[in-house]
């Protein structure tokens, strides 16, 4: 296959140095990757290998600048000049500024992918040198294994807790533990509605009650049942309508605790371009979860309730994350932005030494939430948790990654083996069409996720 006119001008006279590969026949360890930053001053490229860190706060601090990633508008205006959806690592395709990491400079051979041609091209170190010259030479990145996430020992998370305050410390963050995580306390309504999870003899005129006393909370669950994703027969009046009528005693239980969890803190102004906000995340995965377990098998099959209210609350410590580290919340947004292939777990750990999930779950703990919530939001990472209540966190990890195959900007994904499926006694056609499904009623979901955001 002939390469595109730009790639070849692009390349120069390396062009005829350069193997032609499948993208499956491509060794990771060799794929480079450009991403494209601007700031005050204006545009620059950054290459640097595939599956490194590409770490934004040193290299602002080395250049001087503010760089983040440049918006979808910018990218798509250079990828049109250029004649390519995609641009490869090679500087003159924009002429832009470009910086090179210095483990570029260490490798044998390099790949740079063609994704129009679902190809790469492959060339020795030498011929790539002579098409990046001209480019300034900084270290801005970190081996993505070189990067510990603790995964599998929840008695280990305090200490990681207290070491991320010892490094906010040396970051001039001048508070001790106590004092640098002011947590909030458990919103009343919430109280409520744990003590009447634990009441054998609560009805549904309870719910009702609790539900109704905040005005808000109220009109955003009659609104939910209103939907037309449950297409309602008639015209949904009332809380007790929409209890007895649509949704039923445990979904309205675990949607007005999601509610009131959620309303506790505020929805960051910022965040990190190319996902989809808090709660549309928070709406995916709720219906995914409530999917999946409704699809296995009865006698293993969890509660319908507590699978769709961790998969509610699964990015919780997002919200978490913005209020107790406001001045490395916007860094980790940054970071994800230019790291799209890592997962956020990697990314705070490398950032904080103490991830979103960690997070969230210990507060969750510390407010009483049920096990299987707290153990569903630490684990939801890990598809290789084999503890309590671990097919709460293993549905929210398929779900996650079911989504991501589809499209839904919910960060890095990974391939889900079959054997998953058959541990969770899960057909694995029939899911996927449940799930091509639901992902066709993207706008009902949209629709649902604003009526969940009261800012």
């Amino acid at each position: 296959m002939e390469l595109p006119v730009a790639v070849r001008q692009a390349l120069g006279d390396s062009v005829s140095d350069v193997s032609l590969r499948d993208m499956g026949q491509a060794r990771q360890e060799q794929l480079l990757r450009m991403v494209l930053l601007s700031d005050e001053q204006g545009s620059l490229q950054a290459i640097c290998r595939h599956s490194d860190l590409l770490d934004i706060n040193a290299l602002n601090k080395k250049l001087g600048r503010d760089l983040r990633m440049m918006n979808k508008r910018e990218q798509a205006k250079a990828r049109q000049r250029a004649g390519l959806s995609d641009l490869p690592p090679l500087p003159s395709l924009t002429g832009w500024r470009t910086v090179v990491d210095e483990r570029v400079d260490t490798m044998s051979s390099v790949a740079l992918a063609l994704v129009d041609q679902n190809l790469c091209m492959v060339m020795p170190r030498e011929d790539f040198q002579s098409v990046i010259q001209h480019a300034e030479r900084q270290s801005f990145s970190v081996a993505s294994d070189s990067i510990t996430v603790n995964l599998n020992s929840p008695e280990d998370d305090q200490a990681q807790f207290h070491s991320a305050i010892r490094k906010f410390t040396s970051l001039r963050i001048q508070q001790r533990l106590e004092d640098t995580l002011e947590l909030p306390p458990l919103p009343e309504t919430a109280q409520r509605i744990i003590h009447l999870r634990v009441n054998p003899n609560a009805v549904m005129g309870d719910l009702v009650d609790v539900v109704e006393s905040d005005p808000s909370l109220a009109a955003q669950v009659v609104s939910w049942a209103s939907s037309s994703f449950y297409a309602a027969a008639g015209q949904v009046k009332s809380v007790h309508d929409a209890v007895s009528r649509v949704l039923g005693f445990d979904l309205v239980m675990n949607l007005a605790m999601g509610l009131s969890l959620g309303r506790a803190l505020k929805t960051p102004q910022d965040h990190p371009e190319g996902y989809v906000d808090y709660w549309q995340q928070a709406i995916w995965q709720a219906q995914s979860s409530g999917i999946l377990s409704s699809m296995m098998p009865r006698g293993a099959r969890p509660v319908f309730g507590l699978s769709y209210l961790a998969g509610l609350l699964h990015n919780f410590g997002y919200l978490v994350l913005a209020q107790v580290f406001p001045p490395h919340f916007k860094l980790v947004c940054r970071t994800l932005e230019v790291n799209p292939h890592m997962d956020s777990s990697l990314i705070e750990h490398y950032l904080l030494g103490v991830s979103r999930e960690q997070i969230a779950s210990q507060l969750m703990q510390n407010w009483g939430m049920p096990d299987e919530v707290n153990l569903a939001i630490r684990y939801q990472k890990n598809p290789g948790y084999d503890g309590p209540y671990s097919v709460y966190a293993k549905l929210l990890w398929l779900g996650r990654q079911l989504l991501i195959e589809r499209g839904v900007a919910l960060g890095a994904g990974q391939e889900v083996p079959s054997e998953l499926y058959e541990s969770l006694g899960l057909d694995r056609e029939k899911v996927e069409e449940q799930f091509d499904q639901l992902v066709e009623s993207k706008d009902v979901v949209m629709a649902m996720a604003g009526m969940m955001n009261p800012q």
